[in-house]
């Protein structure tokens, strides 16, 4: 027991605790003075409801740092099949939040499905890299790991939480790229996230792009065949990107997605571009140092749709000013770099998969966060990790920090794997951390 407690990285905890303390600080701010009497009774409380939840978190954390490694190991596939069953529950019996049917009710206690599975997902991938016996990922790893991630994704897709699913997607090139992929396939994984955010802005700067990256991967490999599918799977992201916008989301889908490139075009300017109008106002009027605490007249004249939750930063933008702002963004990627940092030190395999999506799920959600926050990326939904308001992402991520810390604690006590010597030496293996 005492080992465990030398080996806990204290640094990453410091760091979430102070995030949490400044998302509870912003919360408070959010649902209260003048604002309040612009709220809603159920959003009213929500500083309350975040503390309980806090609480909860706080005794999972503990709880987790408690289980050993086999554990985590041996619960990830049965997890990751929960994890789908609730995703495929909430689509016949969950309750539309948000425009979201990915909430599950059990009696008053409510939870977002889709939050919750990323653990199952995180260990269910990780554990099928971690299982592997050579260095390199074979085609049919790397195919099972997109499917195992694709699968809940999908389930997302169909509850109508497109930002929750852009973060599962997210996950694959991390997944790969830590397993050891070659850059030029995750090169041309990674591609179509461009090509498509392009298609947005501008077309002709997204067919550009998929020829410069073509050209790119063809210089880098030498392989005609690596142009051919660079330009194939850009433009067919474009082609279907364009597809979907026309035919096949519904119209506040589109709305959001084009407004962030002309937030206060008369079309936008009173619908959905509102949020981003009134984001970008927030974070201006907030100036170097801020207007102060509750003194925000963006956020306390409740003018910041959905500010305690997805649009957090603003307030914090606000009130706190650029000073603040900036020192949040520093404190988040301190947060992650010390994931990294654990992920980095953790020499058996599960563990350090397990960090690097974990590393991976908080930066996709800042970094997603931020740009929509500031008009850099359409208003999909996506919370700030340990800063906005919601019960089910708190849990999450925290779950997520702590099964990373109880893994780094035992980072010497894993089970015997071995990696191959050399593929020369015919089958001769080498024991991890040996």
């Amino acid at each position: 027991m005492r080992t465990w407690y030398r080996n806990l990285d204290y640094g990453a905890l410091l760091l979430w605790i102070i995030l949490v303390s400044i998302g509870l600080v912003a919360i408070y701010s959010a649902t209260s003075g003048r604002a309040e009497e612009f709220l809603l009774d159920s959003v009213q409380n929500s500083f309350e409801r975040q503390l309980l939840w806090l609480g909860i978190c706080g005794v999972g954390l503990v709880t987790a740092l408690l289980f050993p490694v086999r554990w985590y190991q041996q619960m990830a596939y049965p997890l990751y099949a929960v994890s789908v069953l609730l995703l495929a529950a909430a689509l016949f019996f969950g309750r539309e939040v948000g425009g979201a049917r990915s909430w599950l009710y059990i009696g008053p206690l409510g939870f977002q499905s889709s939050e919750l599975a990323k653990i199952g997902v995180l260990l269910a991938v990780s554990q099928l890299i971690a299982s592997r016996r050579e260095m390199a990922l074979s085609a049919g790893q790397v195919l099972a790991t997109i499917a195992v991630i694709a699968l809940p994704a999908s389930l997302v897709v169909m509850q109508n939480d497109a930002g929750t699913a852009l973060v599962y997607a997210g996950l694959i090139p991390v997944y790969l790229f830590w397993g050891g992929i070659p850059l030029n396939i995750l090169l041309l994984i990674a591609s179509p996230v461009i090509a498509g955010y392009l298609t947005i802005v501008s077309l002709p700067a997204a067919f550009a792009f998929a020829a410069l990256i073509s050209l790119f991967l063809y210089w880098r490999s030498r392989y005609v065949t690596m142009l051919v599918l660079g330009a194939v799977l850009n433009v067919g992201i474009i082609a279907g990107a364009r597809f979907a916008i026309e035919r096949l989301l519904q119209p506040h889908q589109v709305a959001r997605i084009m407004s962030f490139a002309n937030p206060e075009a008369e079309e936008f300017r009173q619908g959905v571009g509102f949020h981003l109008v009134q984001s970008k106002a927030a974070i201006g009027a907030g100036g170097l140092f801020g207007q102060g605490f509750m003194q925000g007249t963006q956020t306390q004249g409740r003018y910041i749709p959905e500010q305690s939750t997805d649009f957090i930063f603003s307030v914090i933008g606000e009130e706190w000013g650029f000073v603040g702002a900036v020192l949040v963004i520093i404190l988040l990627s301190l947060f992650i770099l010390r994931i990294v940092r654990m992920g980095a030190q953790i020499r058996h395999p599960f563990g350090s998969m397990v960090a690097a999506g974990a590393a991976g799920a908080f930066t996709i959600h800042v970094f997603i966060n931020v740009g929509m926050v500031l008009g850099l990326l359409p208003v999909i939904g996506i919370p700030l990790p340990f800063l906005s308001y919601g019960g089910s992402a708190l849990l999450t991520n925290t779950g997520m920090l702590a099964i990373v810390l109880a893994l780094y604690m035992r980072r010497d006590d894993y089970s015997v794997y071995a990696y191959p010597r050399s593929r020369l030496r015919g089958g001769d293996y080498v024991v991890a951390g040996a």
